[in-house]
């Protein structure tokens, strides 16, 4: 074999054989290795290597195996414990943590979800639960002001802060708002004693309550003030805030669980207050945030038109003012244009008042050439 130039970077198995032979001949014939690899230009390491593996000198795959590859039996065992407890756990983070806590196999949660992909095991889902029918309002509820109110909580995570709103169902006005640092019994309480006090109902609430006959426990048969809606929140759904809202004759009605539009009149007050005022989700001292409220209550109130109850506002819904909004100026009468001295006099049947029409376009010419 002749060797006139170096030898390349990649060689394969058959010249490899050869250049092995010419190592082997030259050495027998009292050459030294170091001295045979600085003829044929090759590194000695590299010879060394390839006289180590004599049998295989074909080249290898790169990469090689990596040292924390799964065995065979640690996926067989991952497969087993999907089978075992796979309707049981129903996640492949969860199933992970399931192998090492019973000793089976030790994977990351992405290993155990790749395995199983791999033998087209997949979890079950638990199946939706069937939607309820949306309870109706109680016969007893007029759709008027102050007959049916509605509250939720809002979160402004920049401030930390947690506001309870209170809104009339039918006029849409904002009645209170409560900022906390809580979501209890204790703040749906206060606002509510806030709510009663500034629609002027405080007072009868009490008297009630006076009259010894409300039984925060049971159903007395009388009729409730008002009906608050809500969510299934656990301060609205806790034994103080039924017992409270007994006291002061106040019914509830809660919406169905995971269905928020059964509050979308609520829902949609809160997506309002953080759209149309978005620096409010940049406060984070809840002082200013309250403050801020405060003035944005008013112009929620009295100044911006909401478009659910004919574009008027929310405090004139409530006041009885939203119905006798005029939606068009006044009809007065029809007022006619000066004549100009090339029109002909006006005859007796147009000089009765007439809805003004639209001229033709040819007597829009006429009349320019007029004026001219």
């Amino acid at each position: 074999m002749a060797v006139t130039e170096p030898v390349p970077v990649r060689v394969d198995a058959v010249g490899k054989a050869g250049l092995l032979g010419l190592v082997d001949h030259a050495v027998g014939e009292g050459w030294s290795l170091q001295a045979v690899c600085e003829v044929l230009k090759i590194s000695r390491r590299r010879v060394e290597r390839w006289q180590a593996r004599r049998t295989d000198l074909a080249d290898r795959k790169p990469g090689g195996v990596a040292v924390n590859g799964l065995l065979d039996d640690e996926v067989q065992q991952i497969l087993a414990v999907f089978n075992e407890w796979g309707e049981r756990d129903r996640s492949h983070r969860r199933l992970a943590h399931r192998g090492s806590y019973v000793g089976r196999f030790w994977a990351s949660p992405s290993t155990v979800r790749r395995v199983l992909i791999e033998s087209d095991k997949h979890f079950r889902p638990l199946p939706r639960p069937a939607r309820g029918e949306r309870k109706p309002f109680p016969d007893w509820a007029s759709y008027k002001p102050n007959s049916l109110w509605i509250y939720d909580t809002t979160h402004f995570t920049r401030c930390g802060a947690k506001v309870l709103i209170i809104e009339d169902l039918v006029s849409r006005k904002w009645l209170t708002h409560l900022v906390s640092s809580e979501e209890t019994t204790t703040q749906v309480q206060a606002a509510f004693t806030t709510a009663l006090e500034s629609e002027g109902l405080l007072e009868e609430a009490l008297a009630r309550a006076a009259t010894g006959r409300v039984d925060p426990d049971a159903d007395d048969g009388l009729t409730p003030l008002l009906l608050a809606v809500s969510d299934n929140g656990s301060q609205m759904i806790a034994t103080g805030t039924r017992r409270f809202m007994a006291l002061v004759a106040i019914a509830q009605h809660f919406g169905r669980p995971s269905t928020p539009t059964d509050q979308a009149w609520i829902e949609s007050l809160n997506g309002t207050l953080k759209a149309e005022w978005p620096h409010l989700l940049a406060i984070t001292d809840p002082a200013v945030l309250r403050a801020e409220l405060d003035r944005i209550q008013i112009e929620y109130n009295t100044v911006r038109l909401h478009s659910s109850i004919g574009y008027v506002t929310p405090d004139d819904e409530h006041q009885g003012r939203g119905r006798g909004h005029p939606r068009r100026p006044p009809q007065g009468p029809a007022r006619r244009p000066p004549a100009s001295s090339c029109s002909p006099p006006p005859t007796a049947e147009q000089s009765d008042p007439q809805p003004p029409s639209r001229p033709a376009r040819g007597g829009l010419i006429k009349a320019a050439k007029c004026d001219i």
